[in-house]
């Protein structure tokens, strides 16, 4: 076996491992961006009168009807995204990008941990997750190009500054959510990145191999 058949053997080994590192991914992203947007949803229809332009979505976690579904999906969102953060990390190398999918996951596992009516420790875990979730997105902005990387940019922009608005708001200053209220705030904080985590994983399913060995999204 001459020396450029081992080197050729080794590159599609390589490049085989990163393509099912980039589906695994994939896959934990889809269910995390789908899963807990249609568990807020189920959780919200679940409890009569919910108010979904004052109340807050962790809410949900405290109301009898949806306490258990809606913290059980809190806890797996943050599994999933360690999980899809730690395969898409096998495909790039960037400790920083991998450590940011951690700290949003430790937040959202967190703040189901310790549900709204556990006080400073849930708002503590949740900050945590609406930061590092959006500044997870601008991160993997870095690895993309074209359309992805606009949305991966619009989804984490957007978020961080509901962020802000939500911290003035919840300091004393109710006027600056607007007409959507501090609901509608608030899911302007989690649903863009919940798509752009959907659309991501849609794209790391069905990227093609030879496209992705060629320029990958996470190369």
């Amino acid at each position: 076996m001459t020396e450029t058949t081992v080197q050729s053997q080794v590159a599609t080994t390589v490049r085989e491992t990163t393509a099912r590192d980039r589906r695994r991914a994939g896959v934990f992203f889809v269910a995390l961006g789908g899963g807990f947007l249609t568990t807020v949803m189920l959780a919200a229809a679940m409890v009569p009168g919910y108010d979904f332009h004052g109340g807050a979505i962790s809410d949900l976690g405290v109301f009898a009807e949806s306490q258990l579904l809606f913290n059980a999906a809190l806890v797996l969102a943050g599994l999933l995204n360690i999980a899809g953060g730690y395969y898409l990390y096998r495909t790039h190398g960037e400790r920083w990008i991998l450590a940011l999918f951690v700290l949003a996951g430790i937040g959202a596992a967190g703040a189901g941990i310790f549900p709204l009516d556990s006080g400073d420790l849930h708002s503590l875990f949740a900050l945590f997750a609406f930061v590092f979730m959006n500044a997870e997105a601008l991160a993997v902005a870095t690895r993309l190009s074209g359309v992805m990387r606009g949305l991966a940019l619009l989804a984490g922009v957007v978020g961080l500054v509901f962020v802000a608005i939500m911290v003035v708001g919840d300091a004393g200053n109710p006027a600056v959510f607007g007409p959507i209220g501090h609901g509608g705030a608030e899911r302007m904080i989690v649903y863009p990145v919940m798509v752009f985590l959907l659309a991501f994983g849609g794209y790391l399913l069905g990227a093609d191999e030879t496209d992705e060995a060629e320029e990958s999204p996470a190369a």
